[in-house]
């Protein structure tokens, strides 16, 4: 079912506001890669330079993908499963000192709450989207 005009232009602007932010974030893996190695390394990550890279490549190709319309069913589930995997491993607010508590946490909750939006669009697949490339799962 393809989706009318005020519908269209709202999940367009959906996926530029969600996808943009994502494949934006994913950017920063790049542009602050030492910096957050580092953190993956703090975290006990191992290889946390590829690490920090291979993320980065999920969230760019998975937040473009989402803006126009190519693979979006396989980059929402990457973006989720990426965003779930972070939450957990990175953002533990429950193993940290009480003056990083609720860093982490907001941190955590941001992570588990732009999941569950990637997996909103995942189930929006299932239409037709339009301004879409319109290629792929």
């Amino acid at each position: 079912m393809v989706a009318s005009g005020i519908e269209a232009v709202l999940l367009l602007s959906a996926r530029l506001l969600f996808g943009g932010v994502i494949a934006f974030m994913g950017l920063n893996h790049f542009l602050q890669l030492e910096g957050m190695a580092g953190y993956a390394e703090f975290k006990g990550l191992p290889a946390p330079k590829l690490s920090v890279v291979a993320s980065g490549v999920v969230l760019v190709l998975g937040g473009l993908g989402i803006v126009v319309g190519a693979f979006p069913l396989v980059s929402a589930l990457a973006v989720a499963a990426f965003l779930v995997a972070s939450a957990l491993l990175m953002h533990d607010f429950w193993a940290v000192n009480e003056d990083q508590q609720q860093d982490e946490l907001t941190a955590f909750l941001k992570n588990v709450v732009m999941a569950g939006g990637a997996l909103a669009i995942a189930v929006l697949t299932a239409q037709s989207w339009a301004f879409s490339l319109g290629i792929g799962l």
